[in-house]
């Protein structure tokens, strides 16, 4: 469905690449944590990747690479043939969940200690043992996600929501309730980062997360393929649960606060809210109402019995 170009996932080297297998004494790789019967599977995994294509380099500048850590980020990571992986360090708890999640993926494991993994890390990072320096996923377009006929996958549009953390929730929560993507903004949106990736818990390696210049022509856009635009308010009249939503939705949501732009507001098809008791607090955080909204296009589009 997307446009992102496969990359060496086996062990060996890449033409003008870094080798993905063990590089050095003291390195383990992840099948070694108890997964010795792999290699034939390997071996079998690199032909069909070599005859796939031939150069399979790394094509992100080092700037441009960012450190995953966490359990969930790291081992997604390691199943994602789309994403290029430099290095992969895990201390000896991180080698253990490794071998937990039984990874099918040779690559070089550099065994640390927590301590060296801090100082690589934000400040706080909750790494579990594990980190891993990748190039950036490539960009996925809106046409691509338009082009799969699912209808029922819903798409949600990010209207300049800047919170790594939220988007990151909001990717976890398309990836539990079956969302086709998460649009955000080119500009006035977080990059890809390891925080991110955090509080995605792995699912920025399922959900294409698309970067858009122009929200008002990414919803024409959909809206000419189909789509019903709806985008969520507080000051709307009607509220989501009592709306029939059975067609192909999209579902836009402004930032904390601020809520949507005018201009984003006019260009949605329907305004709808979120119904709630009086409140000392207001509005809800941004990716509980993407949570929320995603929950009740699943609720309404499941059968009965679910």
């Amino acid at each position: 469905m997307t446009r992102r170009n496969p990359r060496n996932s086996g062990a060996g080297k890449s033409r003008g690449g870094r080798p993905s297998g063990p590089s050095g004494r003291g390195e383990r790789t992840a099948g070694d944590a108890g997964r010795e019967d792999r290699s034939g599977r390997a071996k079998q995994d690199r032909a069909k990747q070599d005859r796939a294509g031939q150069d399979r380099r790394s094509k992100a500048p080092r700037d441009k690479r960012v450190w995953l850590f966490g359990q969930h980020p790291v081992t997604a990571a390691l199943t994602n043939p789309n994403r290029w992986i430099h290095r992969l360090l895990a201390t000896r708890q991180g080698l253990e969940r490794l071998a937990e999640a039984e990874i099918r993926r040779d690559i070089g494991v550099e065994e640390t200690d927590g301590r060296t993994l801090e100082t690589l890390l934000p400040e706080g990072a909750v790494h579990q043992g594990l980190a891993a320096l990748c190039d950036p996923l490539d960009p996925v377009f809106i046409e691509d996600i338009v082009a799969d006929r699912d209808l029922a996958k819903p798409i949600l549009i990010l209207d300049q929501v800047t919170d790594p953390h939220n988007v990151g929730a909001i990717l976890r929560s398309a990836a539990i309730f079956g969302a086709a993507g998460v649009v955000i903004q080119d500009r006035n949106a977080p990059p890809e980062s390891g925080t991110l990736a955090k509080s995605a818990s792995g699912a920025l390696e399922s959900i294409p997360l698309v970067r858009a210049g122009n929200l008002s022509q990414t919803i024409g856009l959909l809206q000419n393929a189909g789509y019903w635009v709806v985008g969520l308010a507080g000051e709307a009249t009607e509220t989501l649960p009592q709306t029939e939503l059975n067609r192909r939705t999209a579902i836009v949501l402004g930032a904390e606060g601020a809520g949507l732009r005018r201009l984003t507001a006019e260009r949605c098809d329907q305004l709808l809210r979120i119904p709630m008791a009086p409140n000392p607090v207001g509005s809800l955080n941004v990716s509980n109402a993407a949570a929320i909204a995603l929950y009740e296009l699943w609720r309404s589009a499941s059968p009965a019995d679910d």
